[in-house]
């Protein structure tokens, strides 16, 4: 019986140890893995470097003055007014600009191509401002002794130039009165109403039509420069694209007649567009209806292309005021146009699934067959005009057309005019025959000279 004691003791001693013996262990392995991680934190922070900025966020958010904080608005006006002072600084005048063209022609290196004169890297280095390494990389092409055209790099410093001129900037930036870099509507509004004097060729215009003037005006910047109404546009973006430029052009007291007609912001052209209008509106009431619509231009669009105008487009109690049909005049007088076409493709595609399939061209074709049966014409087959337009369009999907395929075809204009209107479904079908007699009629102009 002590026998038995004694072996049990020593089994229960024995036992203890090998416990303590892995808590030791256990004690070390963690103390190990400590050590290792104190280590590693140790020497990557040496390697990395101790950087503490995110302790320290900068700020990025101011907000703008509100109307009753007078000397802060004041400070925004004179810090704006230091901005520009500095820009204008920065340009070059014309006498710089002249400067420039005798040293790239002095510079220009053999041999020419063609009559274009070339200028080498060397001796670009020479000629002054603008002349960076990055811009001569833009501009070099394919020349075999890489070198770059001086007209090409002569009217990239123009431009510049222009996009920074002190004259359109201080005229845009001082209409942007949120200080964002952007004008609202209203601001373009203002900016183009206080423009109207300084502009020659509108002063045949009545103060009682300058509003319905700026409101056209308007409407050209904000349907092509803001595509997702977000009700504001970037002033680089209205200075960087040529609709500026149609505008300021009418400072030119001798502009020829067919400059004006083709300027949307001539007088001839807003009275034109705004006479249409008034012609449309039987009823006298300031809007249109459906019916009234109808018989824009030449009175074939379809009804149910016009019925999806009135379904998709703003309208009040069913009816279009003149915002919102210069909207469409702007997309069907400029089908070639992404922006037209986005606004077109958007009244084909019915169920909104971004790409028209075979039901939804069917769809807008037939109303074009009733059409030529009203007029007596044997209706053409949509299968063989089905299959034309796949052609034309070539698009990446065989039975999906979307408006990226519309536009890169070049052809949505032409796919755009058959599947709404029935003047551009009869020019498109007999453009052989047009073809022939205006090949006709110019050979015996020829004759009679």
């Amino acid at each position: 019986m002590a026998n038995n004691k004694t072996a049990h003791w020593k089994d229960l001693t024995l036992l203890r140890k090998r416990l303590d013996s892995a808590k030791q262990d256990k004690m070390m392995n963690e103390e190990k893995k400590a050590e290792e991680t104190e280590l590693f934190t140790k020497y990557y922070s040496e390697w990395k470097g101790e950087d503490d900025s995110f302790k320290h966020i900068p700020r990025f958010y101011y907000r703008l003055a509100a109307e009753d904080e007078v000397l802060l608005q004041k400070l925004r006006e004179e810090s704006r007014a230091v901005f520009l002072q500095r820009k204008s600084r920065e340009l070059l005048d014309n006498e710089e600009l002249q400067n420039l063209w005798f040293l790239l022609d002095k510079h220009q290196v053999p041999p020419t191509t063609g009559d274009e004169a070339i200028i080498s890297y060397e001796s670009f280095l020479k000629a002054g401002a603008f002349l960076h390494t990055r811009v001569y990389a833009k501009l070099l092409h394919n020349d075999p002794y890489g070198r770059i055209s001086i007209m090409q790099f002569f009217n990239y410093v123009m431009r510049k130039v222009f996009l920074n001129d002190s004259e359109h900037i201080n005229r845009d930036v001082l209409y942007d009165v949120a200080g964002q870099g952007y004008l609202r509507e209203s601001d373009l509004e203002n900016y183009i109403l206080e423009l109207i004097p300084t502009l020659p060729q509108l002063d045949g215009l009545e103060k009682s039509f300058y509003s319905f003037y700026v409101c056209t005006a308007v409407r050209k910047f904000f349907f092509f420069l803001d595509p997702l109404h977000t009700g504001k546009i970037k002033i680089q973006d209205i200075l960087a694209c040529s609709f500026l430029d149609d505008l300021l052009e009418l400072r030119d007291e001798e502009l020829s007649k067919e400059s004006q007609e083709s300027n949307w912001f001539s007088a001839p052209s807003a009275l034109r567009v705004y006479g249409q209008y008034l012609n449309l509106d039987k009823d006298h009431n300031g809007m249109l209806s459906k019916e009234e619509l109808s018989l824009y231009g030449t009175g074939t669009l379809t009804s149910v292309f016009l019925d999806r105008v009135y379904q998709e487009c703003l309208t009040y109690d069913g009816e279009m005021d003149y915002k919102t049909y210069l909207d469409f005049v702007l997309a069907l007088e400029n089908r070639k146009e992404p922006a037209a076409l986005q606004y077109i493709f958007k009244l084909l595609d019915m169920e909104n699934k971004g790409y028209l399939n075979v039901f939804a061209l069917n769809y807008f074709f037939r109303a074009i067959q009733e059409q030529m049966k009203i007029h007596g014409q044997e209706p053409v087959s949509f299968q063989d005009v089905k299959d034309e337009i796949f052609d034309m369009v070539k698009p990446k999907d065989p039975y999906k057309i979307t408006l990226q395929d519309l536009v890169n075809s070049g052809q949505g204009d032409t796919v755009t005019s058959i599947l709404i209107d029935l003047n551009g479904f009869w020019t498109y079908e007999n453009r052989e025959v047009l073809v022939a007699n205006d090949t006709d009629s110019n050979t015996a102009d020829l004759d009679d000279k």
